[in-house]
């Protein structure tokens, strides 16, 4: 079986920036254990295989070790190959059936909007490992179905975290987003970076899920609606997030194809 598969940079306009993911629009079903394999294969934080429908496109998520129920990077990487190569027309949107409801993308001039279901947070009590793990000082944690969120006093402090993700792997919660406000004048309003060694990816470059509750969570800090926040990792990007206080989060972001090629093994 020859199957094209597509490398995208997701949430970033400069190639070897934002979150690597490879996009396989399936021209038949496959096993999952297959999918996971060529997850595996591609050692990518994410892979998205995607079989079309009637109304739509079947989409699932796989990371090198795991099947994950929502990953914004890679459905953002999904549109932008549904549109580039032709499997839909410029400005139809794209439905996508997946383990967490339907989800759509819509272009935006030069932007794709993903509209994600929000993600609520609820206090909890850290962990001493928690602290232990971060080494930071915490002005506020919560937790949600990602995991733990945590807040911190800078921008400086997130950026500077050196996690010990072996720690983190022994919590009750294994992944973490770490987030404070941006600095004073910045163009942002607010940083993060998310550590999911529970996942199999130690630091994801930037992560759509996760600001399904970051933006509920800064909506309540800030009163306001609309964000551009940045995701501070090594390779870095940029998600503009609109967020009303109902239940679903408006992401956007722009994305780059780096490479594509021919998947030929059975």
């Amino acid at each position: 079986m020859n199957q094209t598969i597509v490398q995208v940079d997701a949430f970033t306009t400069k190639p070897f920036t934002g979150n690597p993911a490879a996009v396989c629009v399936l021209t038949e079903p496959q096993t999952d254990e297959w999918m996971q394999q060529v997850a595996q294969e591609m050692n990518l934080p994410e892979t998205a295989f995607l079989v079309q429908q009637t109304d739509g496109f079947n989409l699932r998520w796989f990371t090198p070790t795991v099947e994950v129920p929502l990953c914004g990077h890679a459905t953002l990487a999904s549109a932008h190959v549904l549109w580039m190569e032709g499997h839909l027309p410029p400005g139809e949107p794209a439905r996508f059936h997946t383990k967490s409801g339907l989800l759509t993308a819509n272009q935006r001039g030069e932007w794709i909007e993903l509209n994600f279901p929000a993600n609520h947070s609820e206090p909890t009590t850290a962990p001493d490992a928690l602290h232990q793990a971060l080494g930071v000082d915490f002005k506020a944690v919560v937790k949600n179905s990602l995991g733990y969120l945590v807040e911190v006093e800078s921008e400086d402090l997130v950026r500077q975290i050196r996690p010990n993700l072996g720690l983190l792997t022994t919590l009750p919660l294994a992944d973490v987003i770490v987030t404070s406000a941006a600095h004073p004048h910045s163009e942002f309003d607010f940083v993060s970076r998310f550590f999911a060694p529970g996942l199999g990816i130690p630091e994801d470059p930037v992560t759509g899920a996760a600001h399904c509750c970051l933006a509920p969570y800064w909506r309540d800090r800030l009163n306001k609606n609309e964000f551009l926040a940045y995701q501070a990792s090594r390779r870095g990007g940029v998600l503009k997030i609109y967020y009303d206080g109902g239940d679903r989060v408006y992401l956007n972001g722009q994305a780059i194809t780096v490479m594509k090629g021919e998947l030929t093994a059975e």
